[in-house]
C-alpha cells in the first residue's frame, strides 16, 4: 500500500512539473500585443489543459509552480517577460487568476459528464468556457480596474477581444481531450475516473 501511495504522489509531483514546464515552453510562442498593455497569447491553452487533465488541486499546483517560478525572474511569461515586476503590470490579474481558472476547470470536469470520448470533449469545452474565459476574465478586469486604472466599462471592453481566441483555446482543449479519451480510457480527467 506505501508503494502504491509512493507512486501515486510521484506522478502527481511529475504531472505538476510537467505542466509547469509546458507554460513555459508555451511562453516560447511570441505574443500579439493589444492596447492598455494586455496581450494575447497561447499560454491560457496551457491554462485549460492543466484543469482538464490534472483536476483542480493539481491544475492549481501547476499555476502556482509556475508564477512562482516567474516570480523568481525565469523569463517564462509569452515575450521572453519574468520577475516580480509582471505582478505589477495590468496583466496582473490575468496571472493572478490563472489559479483560480485552473482550479474552477478542473473542478467542472470532475463534475460533467466524461462516459465517452465525446462526451469528454464536450465536458472540456464547457469547463475551459467557464473557468478560463468567465473566471480569468473576473481575475483580468478587476486587475485592468484596480492597477491600470481603467474604468470597469472600459475594462469590459478589453476583454471582448479576446473572447474568439479563447473559444478557439477551448475548442483545442476540447480535441486534445477527446484525443486522450480514446488512446487512454482509464485517464482521470478533472482527477476523477471516467
Amino acid at each position: 500500500m506505501t508503494t502504491a501511495l509512493t507512486r501515486r504522489h510521484s506522478e502527481s509531483i511529475a504531472l505538476v512539473a510537467l505542466f509547469a514546464a509546458l507554460l513555459g515552453v508555451m511562453g516560447l510562442i511570441p505574443k500579439i500585443d493589444l492596447p492598455l498593455g494586455v496581450h494575447i497569447s497561447i499560454q491560457t491553452l496551457g491554462v485549460m489543459l492543466a484543469g482538464c487533465l490534472l483536476g483542480p488541486w493539481r491544475g492549481l499546483q501547476a499555476m502556482l509552480v509556475f508564477l512562482v517560478a516567474v516570480a523568481a525572474g525565469l523569463p517564462l511569461l509569452s515575450g521572453g517577460r519574468g520577475g516580480v515586476g509582471v505582478f505589477m503590470a495590468p496583466t496582473t490579474g490575468y496571472l493572478v487568476g490563472w489559479t483560480a481558472a485552473a482550479f474552477v476547470t478542473g473542478w467542472l470536469m470532475a463534475l460533467l459528464p466524461k462516459s465517452t470520448p465525446l462526451r469528454a470533449a464536450g465536458s472540456a469545452f464547457v469547463a475551459s468556457a467557464v473557468g478560463c474565459i468567465a473566471v480569468l476574465y473576473a481575475f483580468g478586469i478587476a486587475g485592468l480596474v484596480w492597477i491600470a486604472k481603467l474604468p470597469l466599462p472600459q475594462a469590459l471592453w478589453v476583454n471582448v477581444a479576446f473572447i474568439p481566441g479563447d473559444l478557439i483555446k477551448c475548442a483545442l482543449t476540447a480535441l486534445v481531450v477527446h484525443s486522450i479519451a480514446r488512446a487512454m480510457p482509464d485517464w482521470q480527467f478533472g482527477g476523477v475516473r471516467r
